[in-house]
């Protein structure tokens, strides 16, 4: 009995095989290439904080010295709610972190130190831009340096003053001087000590609370409430007066705690 030849179904023997290994290879690379683009919510609060860095540095070229302080405060602000929007949307990235260093490089260490260097340094000639100075790479030398120890050091302490915090003590000054109509000039001997000190805390070993195991949602004794509301109404009264004491006494915090373990 004679059967007629039925046809035979394709597979992968009747593909040549530079085919089926081109497919493959073209599937792989596809998987493997990185996803393009950047988050764009994290990334409009850093590029917001640089702004207002840039923003004071303008400002202080203009001799609008409280606009140029206000300016290094909103930028304060913005830096710390873009890493919590990372964080709370899920969007962080290795590009954010490296934008966000370079953004605290401009609003936390170079315009700080071109603000006060404009409004008392500059008369002092060479020991004012050499104070400047030291204030703009202790900044650098603080944000290296807290890039490489991430992850490796206690998250309650920060090792030397944080940038922002540093920026704070200068722009807190400058503002309350500013409110009180004392002219840089009357101070630049004070500034010309106080910013460079302000840098080399940057980069000391000092150890300041982090605060980052505050527990917010615990319960708290009613007088911190209390405590809480006297700091927001003070501020609301002399914001310029209150942020200056309050950043210049963490900076001092960190040295005499230092005096205080030598005691006990």
């Amino acid at each position: 009995m004679k059967v007629d030849n039925m046809p035979v179904e394709e597979t992968e023997k009747d593909i040549p095989k530079d085919e089926v290994d081109s497919d493959t290879t073209e599937s792989k690379s596809t998987q493997k290439q990185p996803r393009r683009g950047v988050y764009l919510l994290p990334n409009l609060f850093t590029t917001a904080a640089l702004f207002s860095g840039f923003y004071s540095i303008i400002a202080a070229m203009d001799g609008n010295f409280t606009q140029a302080a206000v300016a290094i405060f909103i930028s304060m602000v913005l830096d710390g709610l873009d890493g919590r929007v990372a964080r709370l949307t899920r969007t962080q990235s290795a590009f954010g972190a490296e934008y966000d260093s370079l953004a605290d490089m401009v609003s936390f260490g170079i315009a700080p130190a071109l603000v006060a260097f404009t409004w008392a340094l500059a008369p002092l000639g060479k020991v004012g831009w050499i104070a400047a100075f030291i204030y703009a790479v202790g900044a650098a030398l603080r944000l290296a340096r807290f890039n490489t120890m991430i992850g490796s050091q206690d998250k309650r302490y920060f090792t030397g003053l944080p940038s922002p915090s540093a920026a704070a003590i200068v722009a807190g000054v400058i503002w309350a001087a500013e409110s009180a109509g004392v002219a840089g000039e009357q101070i630049a001997s004070i500034m010309a000590l106080l910013v460079p000190v302000t840098g080399l805390l940057m980069v000391s070993n000092v150890k300041y609370r982090s605060f980052k195991d505050l527990n917010l949602k615990g319960r708290v004794p009613f007088v911190v409430l209390l405590i809480a509301v006297l700091v927001l109404v003070l501020i609301a009264l002399e914001p310029a007066l209150v942020l200056a004491g309050v950043f210049c006494a963490y900076g001092l915090w960190g040295l005499l705690g230092i005096v205080f373990k030598q005691l006990r």
